[in-house]
């Protein structure tokens, strides 16, 4: 455990030690503030807005999806990448550190680093609950019910980010490589916004696996075991891709 821990602090630290993680940081800000001006706006066009919770709104506002999906590529293209560019991969992995623990130790740096940009959000929600004195704004199970949300897509697309660095050296090619393939899975998404019979097995497939309806049960309080056993069990599936690309060294 204690191997795994110091792996993991310099994980996170190598971010904040360049200004790879300032500008994350940063990025991550700039959008929750617009989507902080957005809510703000739809706050004032409608009397109504506030018999709805600000988690839903947030949602809702397109800066969601692009934290998502822009943000997460830059995290995770140093994981592995950056250490094969710059010749410390094969250093670390000659210590007597098991390859589970360097994947899952990377795992955790990136994972933590993503759930530290979203903290902000507490800030932007705790504001308008300040001033509306609406308390419906800011439910505690709704609020943790989102962040459950927030934290379980987070991690699907983490573990898709560490496997797509793992099969390259190149820190651009793993951005590429991990952007396509969370983009492709929110395209997946935007099918079952498309109306179709119930009854249909496509519809039910890709209502399943459809991030925005998942986000949107969150939103609004409700957890449903389905997504959560959905996210859960694709990252593990990514993480052991990860091991195994990891684990490939040793057969060349």
């Amino acid at each position: 455990m204690r191997v795994y821990l110091t792996l993991v602090r310099r994980e996170l630290g190598g971010f904040f030690a360049s200004l790879i993680g300032y500008v994350i940081v940063a990025w991550v800000l700039l959008l929750l503030g617009l989507s902080f001006t957005d809510m703000l706006a739809k706050l004032n066009d409608d009397p109504h807005g506030l018999l709805t919770p600000l988690t839903e709104l947030f949602y809702r506002t397109p800066y969601f999806w692009l934290i998502l999906l822009l943000t997460v590529p830059v995290i995770t293209m140093r994981s592995f990448a950056f250490e094969k560019w710059s010749g410390t991969y094969e250093t670390l992995m000659t210590t007597p550190v098991g390859d589970a623990q360097v994947v899952l130790a990377k795992f955790t740096g990136t994972l933590l680093l993503y759930l530290l940009t979203w903290l902000p959000l507490f800030g932007c929600i705790a504001v308008v609950r300040y001033f509306t004195r609406e308390p419906t704004l800011l439910d505690p199970w709704t609020t943790t019910s989102t962040f459950l949300g927030i934290f379980l897509i987070g991690c699907l697309y983490m573990s898709m980010g560490c496997f797509a660095s793992a099969l390259t050296r190149s820190q651009i090619l793993a951005a590429m490589n991990s952007f396509v393939i969370g983009l492709g899975l929110f395209v997946l998404s935007l099918r079952s916004l498309v109306p179709a019979p119930e009854a249909d097995w496509a519809a039910k497939v890709f209502s399943y696996i459809s991030l925005i309806e998942h986000m949107e049960d969150f939103a609004r309080g409700f957890v449903d075991t389905r997504p959560v056993v959905f996210y859960l069990s694709l990252t593990v599936f990514f993480l052991f891709l990860t091991l195994k690309v990891v684990e490939s060294r040793r057969w060349k």
